[in-house]
């Protein structure tokens, strides 16, 4: 099922700066093979589902490596059955 994620994921415990593990978390996006577009409070993603899904447990599965005990993430989903329509397709509808 081909979905528009939008992906947040907060290490938790680890002091006021995350920057350092979204860093690690980009560079997994940005080698995964799925079209991921960060913005000020996450990320946006297209792909198939099951793929975003394995994304975020490589993310999650990174960030245990690193020694984060806790994490919170948030994630909604959209789809579309009536026509394939891509993130790009959904900003231009509204502009």
């Amino acid at each position: 099922m081909k979905v528009v994620a939008d992906l947040c994921i907060v290490p938790m415990g680890v002091g006021p700066s995350v920057s350092s593990y979204v860093r690690e978390i980009k560079a997994i996006l940005e080698t995964s093979g799925l079209n991921a577009e960060m913005h000020a409070n996450g990320t946006n993603i297209e792909g198939e589902l099951a793929d975003i899904c394995r994304l975020i447990e490589m993310c999650e599965a990174r960030l245990t490596e690193l020694g984060v005990q806790r994490v919170f993430f948030t994630m909604a989903f959209s789809s579309r059955r009536d026509k394939a329509q891509t993130m790009a397709d959904k900003l231009t509808a509204v502009s």
